[in-house]
């Protein structure tokens, strides 16, 4: 998926402009760390697809491209592991993004394959594209609007007779209205542990395998560590809530 060019600048560091591309400081445990962080996304896709749950605390994906790193987003994780299970394990896949920043990186490298849909529902225009065909991005402007915009367009997934084999759901945390880059007023912690309780719920109820990685979420300001954290931990809790939780009929 990656130019052989960016991924050999990121392993040498080697041109440096091109290694620090996402905007790291390059270093010889650079190339350890991203491997093993991406491969942790592939791992999750395929557990979940054994044993319908899974996840990954990596995080930094959705910015990258083909050809370079954006963003604090080396490697795009969420298109390795759609692509290394349409490979044997997966027909189709679809990419929820629901971090505060467009998925630009990730629409950029799937936008010619019809086998990965992107869902993209974000409250800022950094890294905004144009989609295309199965592909949707929603900016919301309103925290009132947020969650009835989720729902809309998992309803209309649903209705339209899609079910992918494998959801790889990018849970970002930074529209939590704290958060210094890509808050959104009104956007509370509550609000954010309901629209993971949908995810997890409309997952489950369709039968869908889903696999989650941690995602955008900014210490400073207003947000402590100890708030992030709890922030993240509502999505792993949720996952394991609806993995244990027998629904009704």
């Amino acid at each position: 998926m990656h130019d052989v060019e960016y991924v050999n600048a990121v392993k040498s560091g080697k041109p440096r402009e091109l290694a620090e591309s996402q905007g790291f400081t390059w270093d010889p445990g650079f190339w350890p760390m991203v491997t093993a962080s991406n491969g942790g996304v592939v791992a999750a896709a395929r557990s979940a697809m054994a044993d319908g749950v899974s996840g990954s605390l990596s995080s930094g994906l959705h910015h990258a491209r083909a050809e370079r790193g954006s963003g604090f987003c080396t490697f795009n994780g969420l298109v390795l592991a759609a692509k290394a299970l349409l490979n044997n394990q997966a027909k189709s896949v679809l990419i929820l993004d629901l971090d505060a920043h467009c998925g630009g990186g990730t629409h950029s490298s799937i936008e010619d394959d019809d086998r990965i849909r992107q869902i993209d529902v974000s409250v800022s225009p950094v890294d905004h594209y144009k989609p295309s065909g199965r592909n949707t991005l929603n900016m919301v402007r309103s925290a009132g609007a947020y969650l009835t915009t989720i729902r809309s367009r998992l309803s209309e997934l649903e209705q339209s007779g899609s079910k992918p084999d494998l959801c790889l759901y990018n849970a970002g945390m930074d529209p939590e209205e704290r958060c210094s880059i890509g808050g959104l007023a009104g956007i509370t912690a509550d609000i954010l542990g309901e629209r993971e309780a949908i995810v997890f719920e409309w997952a489950a109820r369709r039968e869908i395998p889903i696999a989650f990685v941690l995602a955008g979420g900014y210490e400073g300001g207003a947000l402590k560590r100890e708030d992030l954290v709890r922030l993240h931990r509502m999505t792993i809790q949720s996952a394991s809530d609806f993995a244990r939780r027998p629904l009704e009929a």
